[in-house]
This record gives C-alpha cells, structure tokens and sequence, in this order.
C-alpha cells in the first residue's frame, strides 16, 4: 500500500486506512478524510509541503506528514 504523499499531482486515490494516535487522528477524521473516501491530489507546494487536495467536493491544505499517515489504493 502507498500512503496520500505519493499520489501524483492529478491524481485519485481511495483512503484504506488512517494511521496514528489520538488527536492527530481525530483532526483528520473530522476534516472529511475517512475510510473509503475518494481524495484528488489538486496541487503541491514548490518544496513539497503542503498538499492540496480535493475531498468530498471541497479543497483542503495538509501537511506532508499527515499526509504520510494517510494510507490510500
């Protein structure tokens, strides 16, 4: 499995799993990002953090280490 950090610019993928603990998890949760959702990967910054992406049909910023947490097929 690869997680949301390696989804090319323009691409889709489907959340499998959220990894991590309490509170980083839950503020991931409560942005939109659950299992089986669908995200697209809008745009990345110049040096690789943040990400933009696209979720239930609004635009959303994470953080690169976040987004590693995030994991997608």
């Amino acid at each position: 499995m690869k997680n949301l950090k390696e989804v090319p610019v323009g691409g889709t993928a489907r959340v499998v799993k959220i990894h991590g603990e309490g509170a980083v998890k839950r503020r991931i949760m409560d942005m939109g990002i659950t299992r089986g959702v669908e995200i697209t990967v809008r745009k990345v910054a110049p040096l690789g953090d943040p990400i933009e992406i696209t979720v239930r049909g609004y635009e959303l910023s994470l953080r690169k280490a976040d987004a590693e947490s995030i994991e997608v097929e």
